[in-house]
């Protein structure tokens, strides 16, 4: 960038850096209810409506579905409390990033950075974009299932405005997420209240054998509990709330305890009133099982939910897009990405180029036609490095017992939790290994790039060239400047 517009764009950092510091202060007057609201908020989006079917498909049966939804939702828990100690004994930016780095390295750090852009993140951005797209066009084809090449051009056009939205004013994103905040509620509210008025009518039909059919191998439990498990995404993000609440080594324990059976209670009877109304066929033919709910049992005023299951997801996508390009905002400023993503927009104080890069890698994952594949990607690439969080617990426990921790949870909990993630890593790989192959090629497929671009220091000066006028072209391209650094 030009020497001359250096000063102006200083200043506008400046205020940047001045505008977060009363940011701060205005979020350390959140309250318990506060944080029990934001949590909720940020676990319900478009898992609820899209994983009964996975669940349901791998269970076998509407027992073991409903036990898979209760557990899902005590495992979550478990590993909420287990990241609260985390998240406040290292208390820095990035989550599993940071917990890894601290005690494992740089190398599994970047690794977990390195699938996060490329499986992670985009894959869960993904999915939400395709279930918008599914449950917005499903009236359009109430008899059939909606056309392949529009569900994907839908989910690619919203993927392309929320990015832009979040690109050009910080302001229109948080407008656009606090219109449709309410809206995933509402649509729950509506599927578990008219579930349960038919159950009241006696329409037990369902539930008679409910065990009838229950798959017991192990293998396909754990890509049942993948599936729930991806309804209840977003629980390992609940650290990052501790800088906003009063008394947060009090509050943040307590809202975790709050909201996370808040939230398995309203997953477990928004089941319960899908298996009551809708048979286990129509269930696994179903890609919009919200959809089919309301067609069987609300009559003409059926399109209630497949408008407010649309707002509820475009909402999440927005704030998933919001946040989730912040992790690499924070990889790239610590040298662990190019430098050009660690880039802010001079105008407006975004990540620019972290978000398009991001809509980039989501648009390419709409290509692959199973939504259920991708689940099973990201899950088990996400099980694999929430072990290893877990386990730098356990090892951070034995490496430094005195070590502060403002929330310390009984060792008991980390050991179970680390048992059932190593389970929910391992024997997917007998159901699913050619999800499991791929995702363990794309984790390893990061160590050559660790090795040349970070590890090496002595680079050929053609390799830093080429990195100086990428940043350059970026920064002229995007109008960013790096962040400014304060001693």
């Amino acid at each position: 960038m030009p020497d001359k517009v250096a000063p102006a764009e200083k200043q506008v950092l400046r205020a940047a850096k001045t505008n977060d510091d009363q940011t701060v202060q205005l979020k350390k007057e959140l309250g318990l209810w506060n944080g029990v609201a934001i949590i909720v908020g940020i676990i319900v989006g478009a898992g609820i409506f899209v994983s009964p079917k996975g669940v349901l498909e791998n269970s076998g049966s509407v027992g073991q579905a409903l036990i898979v939804w209760i557990f899902s939702g005590v495992l979550s828990l478990i590993g909420a409390l287990c990241y609260a100690e985390l998240g406040t004994m290292i208390p820095k930016s990035g989550g599993d990033y940071a917990y890894i780095s601290d005690a494992f390295g740089p190398l599994p750090a970047f690794l977990y950075l390195w699938v996060a852009l490329f499986v992670l993140v985009p894959t869960g951005n993904a999915i939400t974009a395709l279930t918008f797209a599914q449950y917005i066009l499903q009236p359009v084809w109430p008899a059939c299932v909606p056309s392949y090449t529009a569900v994907r051009l839908l989910a690619a056009v919203i993927t392309c405005l929320l990015t832009a939205i979040n690109c050009y004013n910080v302001k229109w994103a948080t407008r656009v997420q606090d219109i449709f905040t309410g809206t995933k509620i509402f649509a729950l509210v509506i599927i578990m209240v008219a579930g349960l008025w038919w159950l009241c009518l006696g329409h037990t039909e369902n539930f008679q054998h409910p065990m009838d059919g229950t798959n017991t191998q192990p293998s396909y439990i754990a890509l049942a509990v993948y599936s729930g498990l991806f309804s209840y995404s977003g629980w390992n993000y609940l650290n990052f709330i501790t800088e906003e609440l009063k008394e947060p080594y009090k509050n943040l324990p307590k809202a975790i305890c709050i909201s996370l059976p808040l939230v398995t209670v309203i997953y477990v009877l928004a089941n319960v009133a899908y298996f009551v109304v809708l048979t286990q066929d129509e269930i696994l033919s179903s890609n919009a099982v919200a959809v089919t709910f309301g067609d069987k049992l609300l009559g003409v005023m059926s399109w209630i939910v497949p408008f407010f299951v649309a707002c509820s997801t475009f909402g999440a996508l927005n704030g998933a897009i919001f946040v989730s390009s912040r992790l690499f905002f924070v990889g790239a400023r610590n040298g662990h990405l190019p430098s050009a993503i660690a880039l802010i927009n001079v105008r407006n104080l975004t990540p620019t180029p972290s978000l398009i890069f991001l809509c980039i890698i989501t648009l390419a994952l709409l290509m692959i036609e199973d939504v259920y594949v991708l689940i099973n990607y990201v899950s088990f690439v996400e099980a694999l490095f929430t072990t290893l969080s877990v386990s730098g617990l356990l090892w951070l426990r034995y490496k430094s017992p005195d070590r502060e921790r403002p929330i310390k949870v009984s060792i008991v909990l980390p050991i179970i939790f680390f048992i059932i993630c190593a389970f929910l890593v391992t024997f997917p790989c007998y159901a699913s290994p050619w999800e499991v192959g791929v995702g363990v090629i794309i984790i390893l497929s990061g160590i050559p790039v660790y090795w040349i671009f970070i590890h090496w220091k002595k680079k050929p000066k053609w390799i830093i060239r080429a990195s100086h006028n990428f940043n350059t072209i970026c920064a002229k391209l995007f109008m960013c400047v790096q962040e400014e650094k304060t001693n």
